[in-house]
């Protein structure tokens, strides 16, 4: 499923380019790695704002994700296709969960070391290089630095780290309302209509199906649709009548 036009005329966000996310995922890099020395064994078993998972577990699957669409990066360069992670998901869980009992100091460190290999990696990446295939979702390479520049971002504010959702960038928050359309509820025409204006509104679903209406900041929007609480109430309407929120369909 992907947005449809909207019914009056907008200027659309434009699709930021390969190097643009580069740049984003670099920033964004700096600033985990600058939150880091921050962290104490008491900090990182704090929950998180994931159900179930602590700061610590939300780390290691930052280390992970890192890690693991550097690789994509690095054989794509070679000409050779390879899983984001060996052992496929069951793996990738493992890990996770191991990783999570280390103390704040391994933490760091893991971290720490992931990015600056997943700084390495990208930074080695070419200008034509971007359409290269690789083995994360059968896709280009674009499509793994698109991965980790949403992954780095969500997973750091889900860590309770820096920025929260309020503070998610103009450019991210357009992608993840086109990247998360098929989260859009079954059988509905949604709109979502930023306080920012015209040229953010996203419409998803059957154009004759019931419309219902979700306003609220570009923010606000971006975090509800990610699966994340929005930093301020959205309001919801059908055939004009306030109602809750509909619920949205898994993570594609």
């Amino acid at each position: 499923m992907t947005p449809e036009t909207p019914d009056a005329p907008v200027t659309p966000e434009a699709e930021p380019t390969a190097e643009a996310v580069r740049e984003a995922v670099e920033a964004g890099q700096a600033l985990l790695r600058a939150l880091l020395p921050g962290l104490t064994d008491a900090v990182v078993r704090e929950p998180s704002a994931l159900p179930g998972w602590s700061r610590a577990h939300v780390l290691a699957h930052i280390e992970g994700i890192g890690l693991a669409m550097a690789r994509q990066a690095r054989y794509a360069l070679r000409g050779e296709l390879v899983e984001p992670y060996d052992g496929g998901p069951p793996a990738r869980a493992a890990a996770i969960e191991e990783g999570s009992r280390r103390s704040a100091a391994a933490l760091r460190t893991a971290v720490e070391d992931a990015l600056a290999e997943a700084s390495a990696a990208w930074a080695a990446v070419g200008p034509d290089d971007w359409s290269r295939p690789v083995g994360y979702r059968d896709g280009p390479l674009r499509g793994a630095l698109l991965a980790w520049w949403r992954e780095l971002a969500i997973h750091t504010t889900d860590a309770g780290l820096g920025p929260g959702t309020d503070g998610w960038p103009r450019e991210l928050c357009h992608h993840l309302m086109d990247h998360l359309a098929p989260r859009a509820p079954e059988g509905v025409h949604l709109v979502l209509v930023p306080a920012e204006g015209p040229a953010a509104v996203r419409r998803y679903g059957p154009a004759d199906g019931p419309v219902v209406t979700v306003r609220g900041p570009l923010t606000a929007l971006a975090a509800w649709l990610a699966g994340r609480a929005p930093h301020t109430p959205l309001v919801c309407e059908r055939a004009g009548t306030a109602g809750p929120l509909p619920e949205l369909r898994p993570w594609p």
